[in-house]
């Protein structure tokens, strides 16, 4: 039985796009935008994702996306830019427990993989309000509690000064934004890396070639598949579907619920507490029984994005899959004491799971199969200035 914070829906549109067969990449037309037209070419299995209506996808502002996600002029400081937090062949984390922001100050939650964020239903680890890319970047570009990249009232003028004084940036943004008088707006650097990062998509897994009937498991990641979408386990309730979360939606979906967890992690005062600042969708919704609760993030490339969970406390996979066997986590000593597996409001899931030693590599081995090379070395992705 899933847990989901009350009270929050999501209705995806429908729009009738059909998806094409294919052994490995499916062309998908979209819609056509005001300087080009955007084609996805997206893996088999991969339904098209919602894109706003009022930032339809191009290629030119992929293009200009990508130049200002690694463009470190785009931080208060001149010191940060988005791929700082968001590296590439760690699928767009920064291998950190959490981040550090441009002027030293560290985020609360560890930074999350980019990869297929185009079908994310909510975004940051525990916000139901940001529904959109174009929402949730103004939290990185002009958070204030911690400080990201830095940019506030003081200094956003001179930021768009920056860009403006550069040759490239001032070609990208008219070919971007070809009906703005004035085009390098703060609003259009948002649209354009919102539609660079809907442009990361990783689908070709060894898991998925498996599906396509292109190469064999082995037996102790077939073994894994098994426990992982079986009742003993219990993953797929959480990571299922083609990106292996229950927050994921497309064009295809007509109405999506938006589930955040409580798994166990903590239980600080022996009645469900979680650590101050640190207590999921609760501190937006001050209701008891969301004390803990986060979102299930997508497990492609999932071996890579070491260390886990939303503060980064758990260091590897073996200490992942420990946890769930054991039901959640008890803390023996320090400032977080507590046994998680304990907590009232712990989802019903995690306590019916029970694993053995080998299971849990079996499930480990499993999990390998998700990760994605070409994904995390793909040039278009790369950072542009050094090509």
């Amino acid at each position: 039985m899933k847990q989901s914070a009350r009270g929050w829906a999501l209705r995806g549109v429908c729009t009738g796009l059909v998806l094409l067969g294919g052994l490995c990449l499916a062309p998908l037309q979209a819609a056509e935008s005001l300087q080009d037209s955007w084609q996805w070419r997206l893996p088999a299995g991969f339904a098209a994702p919602v894109v706003p209506a009022d930032n339809p996808m191009s290629q030119a502002k992929v293009e200009l996306g990508h130049y200002l996600f690694y463009e470190k002029r785009l931080s208060g400081n001149g010191k940060l830019m988005c791929a700082s937090c968001h590296i590439q062949r760690l699928a767009f984390t920064d291998g950190l427990p959490v981040s550090r922001g441009s002027t030293g100050e560290y985020t609360a939650r560890s930074a999350q993989a980019l990869m297929n964020v185009a079908w994310n239903a909510s975004y940051t680890w525990a916000n139901p309000a940001l529904t959109s890319l174009e929402t949730q970047m103004s939290v990185p570009l002009f958070g204030e509690n911690p400080v990201e990249m830095g940019v506030n009232d003081s200094n956003k003028q001179r930021v768009l000064q920056r860009l403006q004084a550069d040759k490239r940036y001032r070609r990208l943004f008219r070919q971007a934004f070809t009906q703005d008088a004035a085009p390098i707006s703060w609003r259009n650097i948002i649209r354009a890396i919102a539609s660079f990062e809907r442009s990361m998509v990783s689908g070709n897994a060894r898991y998925d070639r498996y599906l396509q009937g292109r190469t064999r498991l082995t037996a102790a990641e077939l073994r894994g598949k098994a426990l992982f979408f079986g009742e003993k386990a219990e993953c797929f309730h959480c990571h299922g579907g083609f990106n292996f979360s229950d927050q994921t939606v497309s064009v295809k979906t007509r109405l999506e619920e938006m589930l955040f967890h409580n798994t166990g992690l903590y239980n600080l005062d022996g009645k469900g507490a979680f650590p101050e600042g640190n207590r999921g969708i609760y501190e937006l919704t001050g209701l008891a029984e969301d004390m803990g609760k986060f979102r299930a993030t997508s497990l492609r490339n999932i071996a890579v994005t070491a260390p886990y969970m939303h503060d980064g406390s758990l260091k590897d996979l073996p200490s992942v899959l420990a946890f769930y066997a054991a039901g959640g986590r008890k803390i023996a000593q320090g400032k977080y004491q507590g046994d998680g597996r304990q907590n009232p409001y712990k989802s019903e899931l995690i306590g019916n799971i029970d694993l053995s030693r080998r299971e849990q590599q079996d499930i480990i081995a499993f999990l390998g199969t998700l990760t994605d090379p070409q994904f995390l070395h793909q040039r278009a992705l790369a950072d542009p200035f050094r090509r």
